[in-house]
């Protein structure tokens, strides 16, 4: 046994040569840490004759039912449903949920992260703006507060991610719209706001050069989330312009389809699959209002539920003081066949 008294449970981890969390969680169950790491703790206890203040551990425990929930834009449907589901799943595993929106602003994000901060939650779910994020913030909270990132990642930034796989999205909806008409064109923004259009543009290529046709991708000009009014005005501007090299046309997301439906119908082009009709158009992501689109709109479902469910499962699970290697978990789409394509 050592002379040297140990005061705290941060002297105790510098002196064993563990970090602070991983000392944390052996205190609050043994059982979350690896053996190695719990025998080296176990050595430390004897050798330094440490006990815990077990009292103030359990009045820090009082303050861990809050969770955030993180959007980037609660305004769009997307994320209104993956606030609704999550929040859903955070109140049946008996933690009091928040959601804030970042509204589509880095450093309006960094503040909800402060924000955050003051109410000391247990745990965060965050789906961050990606790109336009502050990086080195969003590292810095994760690294203070249990968070699991879902929609976005940030390089390998959280306890997990959990998220729509993407490329998936865009090979299924390529290739069932190969088999069924004419090869379709690409829609999208030139600078997207959301970090998974650079993912879905990619597969777009790999798929449509994988089946033996030449990709053509048309971008729109327009930033910010209004996709709807940046599918409709640049829809009009490709049409006009001719630009659209096929009668199927593949969007990168459903909101600048439901954009782009509304130009092709101010051009007078009669979308669907009948053999009056002039084009196609087809969208990703099963946007709440997709199917009530005139006409309704062909697209790829995101699994909403998994993506909750597993998302809230990871973070309880880091919460009650699981040593989780950090995974990523990639959620497949669904074709969904309506009437547009």
């Amino acid at each position: 046994m050592s002379n040297h008294r140990v005061r705290n449970m941060e002297e105790f981890a510098a002196m064993s040569g563990l970090s602070r969390p991983t000392v944390s969680k052996y205190f609050h169950n043994p059982e979350s840490v690896r053996p190695s790491t719990r025998k080296r703790i176990e050595d430390a206890l004897t050798k330094y004759d440490y006990r815990p203040n077990v009292f103030a551990m359990n009045q820090n425990r009082k303050l861990t039912r809050n969770v955030g929930i993180v959007v980037p834009y609660l305004a769009d449907p997307v994320f209104g449903e993956f606030a609704r589901t999550i929040e859903l799943r955070c109140v049946a595993a008996g933690y009091s949920p928040t959601v804030f929106s970042a509204h589509g602003d880095a450093d309006h994000e960094v503040a909800v992260l402060e924000s955050l901060r003051a109410l000391k939650p247990a745990g965060v779910l965050m789906a961050p703006l990606g790109r336009g994020s502050d990086h080195r913030a969003v590292e810095k909270f994760c690294a203070d507060v249990p968070t699991v990132l879902f929609d976005s990642e940030l390089r390998d930034l959280g306890a997990a991610f959990v998220g729509a796989d993407n490329p998936q999205f865009t090979r299924l909806m390529v290739d069932y719209l190969c088999r069924t008409g004419p090869p379709p064109c690409f829609f999208e923004m030139k600078t997207p706001a959301n970090p998974n259009a650079g993912k879905r543009s990619k597969s777009y290529v790999q798929t449509m050069e994988r089946l033996g046709h030449t990709p053509e991708i048309i971008q729109a000009a327009g930033t910010g989330w209004g996709f709807e009014e940046i599918g409709y005005k640049e829809g009009l501007r490709a049409f006009e312009a001719g630009a659209f090299t096929s009668d199927t046309i593949l969007c990168s997301n459903d909101r600048l389809a439901i954009g782009l439906l509304t130009a092709a119908y101010e051009k007078g082009l009669r979308v669907g699959r009948g053999d009056d009709c002039a084009i196609r158009i087809a969208g990703q992501d099963d946007h709440p209002f997709s199917r009530f689109t005139c006409p309704p709109l062909t697209t790829i479902a995101q699994d909403f539920e998994a993506i909750s469910q597993q998302a809230c499962e990871l973070l309880v699970a880091v919460i009650e003081g699981a040593d989780l290697p950090h995974e990523k978990r990639f959620i497949e789409g669904r074709l969904v066949m309506r009437e547009s394509a």
